[in-house]
C-alpha cells in the first residue's frame, strides 16, 4: 500500500463507505499528506485492507478521478494529481466540512451542546483523543 496512506471506514457512521473513502482522500490531498504523483493502493489492496467490496473502492476512485483529484496511469494505478490553483486553506476547510456536518448531526441526536462538542474536538486536535 502507498506509504503514509492511512484510511479507515466505519459501517456505523451513517455515511456510505465510498463517500468516506472520497472524503478521506480529498482531505489527505488538501492537507499535503498525499503528494502529487503519489500512487494510491490498488482497488484490491485497499478493499482487502478495509475488508470491503472492491466495487466500493472502485466507485470512490472513479468519482475522485472524475473530480480531477486522481488520474489513472495505465499499468501503474491511480496517481494523485497536482493540486489546482484553488488548493489553499479554503480547499482544506471544504474537505473537512462533510465530516463536521456529520459530527454536528450526531451531536444533535445525542443532545450534546455546542460547547461540549467543541471542547471534545479541541481535545482531539491537541492529540488528546481519549474519551472524556
Amino acid at each position: 500500500m502507498a506509504k503514509a496512506f492511512a484510511i479507515t471506514v466505519s459501517t456505523s457512521s451513517g455515511a456510505p463507505l465510498y463517500r468516506q473513502i472520497i472524503d478521506q482522500v480529498r482531505a489527505r490531498v488538501a492537507g499535503g499528506h498525499l503528494a502529487a504523483g503519489e500512487f494510491l493502493p490498488s482497488v484490491r489492496q485497499l478493499a482487502e485492507h478495509l475488508q470491503i467490496n472492491p466495487m466500493t473502492v472502485s466507485k470512490a476512485y472513479s468519482l475522485l478521478e472524475r473530480e480531477g483529484v486522481i488520474e489513472f496511469v495505465r499499468g501503474q494505478g491511480m496517481r494523485v494529481n497536482p493540486p489546482g490553483p484553488a488548493a489553499n486553506g479554503k480547499a482544506r476547510r471544504a474537505a473537512i466540512f462533510p465530516l463536521l456536518k456529520q459530527a454536528a448531526a450526531t451531536a444533535r441526536q445525542l443532545s450534546l451542546t455546542p460547547e461540549q462538542v467543541i471542547a471534545d474536538l479541541k481535545s482531539i486536535l491537541e492529540n488528546d483523543d481519549e474519551h472524556a
